[in-house]
């Protein structure tokens, strides 16, 4: 998938691609899925994932594009509304802030605080 990725990626530009170009893109696709038996979904996934995860981004039109080339590779057209989904949903996760584990005192009695001594030592 990785390596699926980052060809999709690495052909999709700004702008709308050349004919050349969508070709190029296109043998890319085939030759790094060529002998696999579940080449459409993979690329529906990626087109899907793509699409759903760059959704209101300034990258949505280079999605786009990656998208593109996925269906003209073979890409199941069935299968890219649920890769959508997905993609959306990911993107929604990678949004929220980590998780910390609340805040919830430690097991010692002084609550993880340490009292400051009454005198510094003078080191100087």
């Amino acid at each position: 998938m990785a390596s699926l990725f980052g060809a999709v990626q690495r052909h999709a530009r700004w702008r709308d691609p050349t004919e050349a170009e969508t070709a190029a893109a296109v043998n890319e696709l085939k030759e790094i899925l060529a002998g696999r038996n579940d080449a459409a979904v993979l690329l529906a996934a990626a087109a899907g994932l793509m699409l759903g995860f760059r959704e209101g981004t300034p990258d949505e039109p280079r999605a786009r594009t990656a998208a593109r080339f996925c269906l003209e590779a073979g890409a199941d057209k069935d299968l890219i509304q649920g890769w959508i989904a997905e993609g959306k949903r990911r993107a929604e996760m990678a949004r929220r802030p980590p998780f910390s584990g609340g805040v919830r005192p430690l097991d010692r009695a002084d609550h993880g605080f340490r009292q400051m001594p009454a005198t510094f030592p003078n080191f100087m």
